[in-house]
């Protein structure tokens, strides 16, 4: 788990490039398995995604997993209310 633990005197180190990527890549393998399962919140899967979610755990800090899963769940919040303002902005342009 290379920069992520800590055991004994051992410092973490900060995150080379390819760990990041490496975080990146399993995060977003993990968020298409949600997305096929119909599933918005990670957590809440079950069993559906165990393989990837493993892998993005195991890649990625814990400070990053919580933010990366609480982003996710915002900007599809984001997604929807911009839909809607659109929606009532095209039916405002129609009444004029």
């Amino acid at each position: 788990m290379s920069w992520f633990s800590r055991s004994g005197s051992e410092q973490s180190s900060a995150a080379t490039r390819q760990d990041r990527q490496k975080c990146w890549e399993s995060r977003d393998q993990y968020f298409e398995c949600l997305d096929s399962a119909g599933v918005l919140t990670a957590g809440e899967e079950g069993t559906a995604c165990t393989k990837s979610k493993f892998q993005y755990e195991k890649s990625c800090a814990k400070s990053w997993i919580d933010y990366f899963n609480k982003r996710r769940v915002l900007a599809e919040k984001q997604k929807d209310m911009l839909a809607q303002s659109q929606l009532q902005s095209q039916e405002a342009n129609r009444k004029l």
